[in-house]
Parts: C-alpha cells; sequence; structure tokens
C-alpha cells in the first residue's frame, strides 16, 4: 500500500508526470523510476518550486548566492540550471528574465495542501477521510533546511496539517468511524503535544465512541504535561467536556479535576 503523500499523488493524477518530492528529502520520480536532483541545482529547483509561479532570475540569483558580485551569482545560477538539465527530466521554464516550475510537474507538498484544504472545508470525500497520515513528521517539509524561505513553508505546511487532522478527526466522529478519529486525533497530538485544540479533539473522540474512561486517561495525562512544562492546569472549557459527559452516567463520582 503506498504511504500517505503517494496515495494522495496517485488519486491526483493521471499518467506518469513529474513528481517533485519536498516531503523529505527533495527528489524527483517518473512513474516507479526515482531520480536524485544534483546537488548544486536542488536549491534553485525547490526555491523556484515554493515560489509557485514565476521567478526573476536576478532575484533566485541573490536570494540563493547572496555574494557582492552579480556575475558570480549569475554564473552559479546559470551552472544549477545546466546540472539541473542533466537529469533528462524538464522540470523549469526558463528564459533570459526569469524561470518556474513547468505545468505539468506535481508538488507532493502542493496535492497535500490540497487534500488538507477539503478536510478543513468539509468537502472531502469519505475515502479521503479515511486517509490518516501515519504522523506529521513524515510530511516535514525540507527537514534540516534552515534558509528562512524554506523555515516560513515548513511552519506553514505544519500548522495547516495540524488543523486539518483536527476537523479530520471531528468530522469522522460524526460519520461513525470512531477508530479513525481516535488515530487522527493521536497524530495530531504527537506532532504537538501541548496544543489544547489537538487535546479536545482527542478528548472529544473518545466520548464520541462512549469511552469516557479513555477520555479522562487522556484529560489527566494533558494535565500532567501541562504542570511539569508550563506550571499550568487544564483550560475549565476542556474539563467540561468530561464533567457533562459523567453528569447522565452515574451520581457520585468525584470532579474531573486533574492534579
Amino acid at each position: 500500500m503506498p504511504d500517505f503523500p503517494q496515495a494522495l499523488i496517485t488519486e491526483d493524477t493521471l499518467g506518469p508526470l513529474p513528481v517533485l518530492h519536498l516531503l523529505g528529502e527533495p527528489f524527483v520520480s517518473v512513474g516507479e523510476r526515482r531520480m536524485e536532483v544534483p546537488r548544486s541545482g536542488k536549491r534553485l529547483l525547490v526555491f523556484v518550486a515554493l515560489r509557485h509561479g514565476r521567478v526573476e532570475r536576478m532575484s533566485a540569483a541573490g536570494s540563493l548566492w547572496p555574494v557582492n558580485d552579480e556575475a558570480r551569482a549569475g554564473g552559479n545560477l546559470r551552472s544549477a540550471l545546466w546540472r539541473l538539465r542533466q537529469m533528462g527530466v524538464p522540470l523549469l521554464d526558463t528564459d533570459k528574465f526569469g524561470l518556474c516550475l513547468r505545468a505539468e510537474v506535481v508538488l507532493d507538498v502542493d496535492t497535500v495542501d490540497r487534500w488538507a484544504t477539503r478536510i478543513i472545508e468539509g468537502a472531502a470525500t469519505t475515502a479521503e477521510l479515511r486517509m490518516v497520515p501515519r504522523d506529521v513528521e513524515t510530511l516535514d517539509l525540507l527537514p534540516g533546511w534552515y534558509e528562512d524561505w524554506a523555515l516560513i513553508e515548513r511552519e506553514r505546511v505544519r500548522q495547516r496539517l495540524l488543523h486539518a487532522l483536527e476537523a479530520q478527526s471531528r468530522q469522522l466522529a460524526c460519520r461513525g468511524l470512531h477508530a479513525a478519529s481516535v488515530e487522527a486525533a493521536m497524530v495530531a497530538v504527537g506532532a504537538e503535544p501541548l496544543r489544547e485544540s489537538a487535546q479536545r479533539v482527542l478528548i472529544e473522540a473518545h466520548l464520541a465512541e462512549g469511552n469516557w474512561i479513555e477520555g479522562r486517561r487522556s484529560l489527566e495525562a494533558y494535565a500532567r504535561l501541562l504542570d511539569r512544562e508550563l506550571g499550568v492546569r487544564p483550560a475549565p472549557e476542556l474539563i467540561g467536556l468530561l464533567e457533562r459527559a459523567a453528569r447522565p452516567r452515574a451520581h457520585g463520582l468525584r470532579p474531573v479535576t486533574p492534579r
């Protein structure tokens, strides 16, 4: 079974289109064939791809090779383009003044981003809702890249995925798909254990399935984490989720107030 982003790419594309993979170390694939991107051209290809449009040559050269010599930066740009052409798969459209990613090149991060958008907007099919990623770390954009433009885009994608996972968990619960609902919430919590909205969704997923004890266990684990890391208590609204769920069950239960 293909992994999460590859499954989405297979659903979204027809035919063996070139795919630029940015979730992890960048590489290019066409069908079953994998091609490594030349080291000297990798940063240029990724920089242009994440701009989602035309990039001026001078802007790309100045951003990627910030030296006080325009001629040298331009030479580096031409060398990187030459290396990319040696791959034998056309990835960039270039002219005298600018360059952009070719229209037929599929970006794995864009495919995942569109999936997240459909989930958040409530427009996903049941099949798409059932596609729960194993974890967020495997969908990390360009891990180990520390340029400002890469860091900003990485955090944007990460936040998008976390919001999608939370929405996915709630929608799965509404459709009675409780196991997948809990799984999606746990992926979000695993990525950001201190994120209150993710913890709330996990507790809601347990309660939707009727597992009050599991909900309470999750709340108490979160309370211990908050106390250890920040010295604070869970929000009253979070505690109220379990208190409201407990009322119809029985009388005499001690208050759900984690230590």
